[in-house]
């Protein structure tokens, strides 16, 4: 288990962990146009190895902006399945409007 950013400054934490062998990327704080690259770099990581599947535990998720709408798009291209696991209300709502949740799996 590893934080891609120290807590202290971070706009975005990313916590990568494994789940009966599938990344589960624990998000939480902002994921915006300054945070979605540090997202995009683990998330990739993880996908290196596993393309199969991928979990996005997006509980802790407080804000998004169109940034972190286009990388859970990206992410569907990479990987044959994603589960957005516990989205916030505002996330949730987002993923809808959007038609994404035709292409994910959301949970709650």
């Amino acid at each position: 288990m590893a934080d891609l950013n120290p807590p202290g400054n971070a706009l975005v934490v990313v916590d990568v962990r494994e789940e009966n062998g599938t990344p589960v990327i624990w998000l939480s704080g902002e994921l915006d146009h300054i945070s979605a690259g540090q997202a995009r770099t683990a998330i990739d990581a993880a996908l290196a190895s596993h393309p199969d599947r991928v979990v996005l535990e997006a509980s802790g998720v407080t804000f998004i902006d169109s940034s972190g709408i286009a990388l859970l798009a990206a992410v569907t291209r990479k990987a044959r399945e994603v589960q957005v696991r516990n989205p916030t209300p505002i996330l949730r709502r987002l993923i809808e409007l959007t038609g994404l949740d035709t292409i994910l799996q959301v949970t709650p």
